[in-house]
């Protein structure tokens, strides 16, 4: 009993330290003050000032047109993919592009935006929307292929085969048959894609151009001119919008588990 509960505080004490700074901006963001050293009283100022600032919302709107054309994109391309991967024959094929998918996973942002820059350098891009939207499509496609092929892996095939003996030809077996079972996996994988276009820096703050930055690239933008309240209350919503996000996703992705076991 004692070996357990000093478990669980010594859990609760790893969570505390994680999210303590997260805990502070989150309350200093309710501070009547515009300095972070003291709390002087609850206020709501600094998030009506947030709404009032027009570089602040125009950025708001450029991260909302990015996030919903790479979403719709990365999701198109990240299902074809899976499952082009899920119809390969052979298993070592199969295997290799899977370990081919993982790559981007795994490496680090800097690597993949170095290698973006590159690129778009080599093709003469004008650094703008295009290569903003661009990168968020290449990073969010492999979460979506590994967000997918899981369900495809446990698709029963005979499903797909009787719609082909029925004479269906193979794009409306795929949309009437196939693509119905992946809806759950597919606003999972969506928002997926939405909170991680909110939540890059990195890609996006090598990959954008003048007069087109997101939420994040605009934060680190203001703290170089000191840590202001406005950033807190963005921060704040900023935080609230995943976590809100992050528990739909999860509610999905247990509903396609569930749809799966019966």
């Amino acid at each position: 009993m004692v070996k357990k509960a000093l478990e669980k505080i010594y859990l609760y004490f790893c969570y505390l330290f994680l999210y303590m700074p997260i805990i502070f901006m989150m309350i200093f963001s309710f501070n009547e003050s515009r300095y972070n050293k003291s709390f002087t009283g609850f206020s709501l100022k600094w998030y009506a000032e947030l709404f009032k600032d027009e570089s602040i919302m125009k950025v708001f709107y450029q991260t909302l047109i990015i996030t919903g054309i790479a979403t719709i994109f990365a999701l198109l391309i990240g299902t074809l993919g899976a499952w082009s991967i899920y119809k390969v024959v052979s298993s070592k094929l199969r295997s290799f592009f899977t370990n081919v998918s993982y790559i981007p996973l795994i490496l680090p942002d800097i690597v993949i935006a170095i290698g973006m820059i590159i690129l778009y350098v080599f093709f003469n891009f004008d650094f703008g929307y295009i290569t903003i939207i661009l990168s968020h499509i290449i990073f969010n496609v492999p979460f979506v292929v590994f967000a997918i092929l899981p369900k495809l892996l446990t698709f029963d095939k005979r499903l797909y085969d009787a719609g082909m003996d029925l004479g269906a030809r193979p794009f409306q077996v795929f949309r009437r048959v196939v693509l119905p079972q992946l809806v759950p996996n597919l606003i999972a994988s969506a928002l997926i894609c939405i909170t991680l276009s909110l939540d890059d820096f990195t890609v996006s703050y090598f990959t954008s151009g003048n007069g087109v930055m997101t939420l994040s690239v605009k934060i680190y933008s203001m703290t170089k001119r000191g840590i202001s309240p406005k950033i807190n209350a963005l921060s704040t919503l900023l935080f609230a919008s995943i976590i809100l996000i992050s528990t739909i996703t999860y509610i999905f992705k247990n509903k396609g588990v569930k749809n799966e076991n019966i």
